[in-house]
């Protein structure tokens, strides 16, 4: 990915009261005895709201685990893991996804846009879903803000890569969700169509006031951010606010020179 983009905005005025996302001495072992892999080492970290925080790491650093168990999509081994005030690790199954549906956004590297439903429809289902009727007004900002006014009523196949991640995007913003996860949203996109959808994620932090925790292994897509968390082996080594893409790719080579990557987890790149 290619961009004359060289840093984000100074990061948004810290907010007062509960952070939007919070771990607590989190761990998560996959396995035991031999085949054991700690994926998270007791790893404490803040996500304040309406700011953007990239997480990067080497391969198998941990730092999708961290995202994923954030977002309660995966369990936790000890610690806490929490979405406002609320404690993701006491609640139960159908809790846990009343709490993803109302109060999270996912942004994945798959678009998984439903083929029959145009882009509106795509944008609206969780909330058809649920029962629950979308805030016009906002709807109508979230559109704007991404770019979609003249492409409602195409379907998938219609839309190139980066429009359907537009939309993908717009799906995760538009029940003013608390907080939005996104792991590797550009990954699938070229440089022009990834720097648009990083553009429109600054801009729901800038303008919208959302939260946007997103982990990438692409230094100039960090540099969109307010601020990058690293990790290695499974801990934080790095917090940086107002990051470039030279800073970012500057610290990268300094943890991939330590050593080669620890044990992969299975199915996981971070």
């Amino acid at each position: 990915m290619t961009t004359t983009f060289t840093g984000a905005p100074a990061a948004a005025p810290a907010q007062t009261g509960v952070a939007a996302a919070r771990a607590t001495d989190l761990s998560k072992v996959y396995g035991e005895g031999e085949t054991k892999v700690v994926a998270l080492d007791q790893v404490s970290v803040e996500f304040q709201r309406a700011q953007f925080t990239a997480i990067m790491g080497p391969s198998g650093s941990g730092k999708s685990t961290l995202m994923h168990c954030m977002a309660g999509l995966d369990s936790v081994s000890s610690g806490s893991a929490r979405i406002g005030d609320t404690e993701l690790t006491t609640l139960k199954d159908k809790k846990l996804t009343q709490l993803r549906r109302d109060r999270v956004g996912f942004i994945f590297q798959a678009f998984n846009l439903l083929p029959t439903l145009n882009a509106i429809e795509n944008i609206t289902l969780p909330m058809d879903i649920a029962g629950t009727k979308p805030d016009q007004e906002w709807l109508d900002r979230v559109v704007r803000t991404v770019g979609l006014g003249d492409r409602l009523k195409h379907r998938p196949n219609q839309l190139s890569g980066g429009q359907q991640q537009r939309v993908a995007v717009a799906r995760a913003m538009a029940s003013k969700p608390e907080i939005i996860f996104g792991d590797e949203p550009t990954g699938n996109l070229d440089s022009r169509s990834g720097s648009e959808v990083l553009g429109f994620l600054r801009n729901s932090v800038r303008e919208l006031g959302q939260t946007v925790v997103m982990v990438t292994h692409d230094p100039v897509a960090a540099a969109y951010a307010d601020r990058v968390v690293f990790l290695a082996d499974g801990r934080i080594v790095d917090d940086v606010a107002g990051p470039t893409a030279d800073s970012v790719l500057d610290r990268m080579k300094s943890l991939d020179a330590k050593g080669a990557p620890r044990q992969q987890l299975p199915g996981s790149a971070g």
